[in-house]
């Protein structure tokens, strides 16, 4: 009997999930499983609405309606939580979204970017422990966990229903996402010094002068200079949050 039910619910999920290649399971009526079949699936839309409204807004209806339901009938989620769908989302987006036609070259960005503002406001991930007072020439600096630095090849944050660029520009968009104080997502623009920086303080545990003499010998610059420009960027950092101190 467990084994007939299993078959019987795998069966109802297959069908409810891709009508149009699996065949209802026996004995129920037409009406009821269109019911199931409109109610889970408007779930999963509202649910995607409401995670990307800028995608959302900026794509067809149709082609909207598509993208939900290709995600909904093919890709196999790896959590059950509601929460977490709209990472799953990203992740479909990321693999290509099924191969779908015709879908704008920036949408998996701008999935990425509408989903960081949900992932930091549900983080719950504790700061690493630290001296906030702490050298950060000497000391080794700490990023907040909840301080993203973000590079994106199209321009993300300017993307809107209006504004649908064909080519991405010359310069990435290099952006800072920050859960402050007041509980709120807030993005800022970062210099290409910034990003780096950030970037590499939380790649690599070492001291401030090391991360500044890397970078400065990446981009074949005069230490000393960015010594004294990389130290005036960690004390600034620092007093926003975004650096939390040094390892303590």
């Amino acid at each position: 009997m467990p084994e007939l039910l299993h078959q019987q619910l795998m069966t109802m999920a297959r069908h409810v999930r891709d009508p149009e290649h699996h065949e209802p399971p026996p004995g129920i009526e037409a009406r009821r499983l269109a019911v199931y079949r409109e109610l889970f699936f408007g779930n999963v839309e509202s649910l995607l609405s409401g995670g990307f409204p800028v995608i959302r807004a900026s794509l067809p209806a149709g082609q909207w309606q598509l993208l939900v339901r290709t995600f909904y009938a093919d890709y196999r989620c790896s959590t059950p939580l509601f929460t977490e769908m709209a990472g799953e989302f990203v992740a479909f987006l990321d693999e290509g979204a099924g191969e779908l036609a015709g879908l704008p070259a920036w949408l998996a960005e701008l999935a990425h970017y509408e989903w960081v503002e949900s992932a930091l406001l549900l983080s719950d991930a504790d700061e690493p422990a630290h001296d906030p007072d702490g050298d950060l020439l000497e000391g080794v600096p700490l990023v907040s966990s909840l301080a993203w630095p973000l590079a994106y090849q199209w321009p993300v944050s300017e993307i809107s229903p209006g504004y649908q660029p064909d080519q991405a520009p010359a310069q990435p968009s290099l952006l800072l996402a920050q859960r402050k104080a007041d509980h709120k997502v807030h993005f800022s623009r970062l210099a290409p010094l910034a990003h780096a920086l950030l970037s590499s303080l939380q790649e690599q545990a070492c001291s401030g002068r090391e991360h500044l003499h890397q970078l400065a010998d990446a981009i074949g610059a005069d230490r000393q200079a960015i010594l004294s420009q990389g130290l005036a960027l960690l004390v600034n950092l620092r007093e926003q949050g975004v650096v939390l101190g040094t390892r303590a």
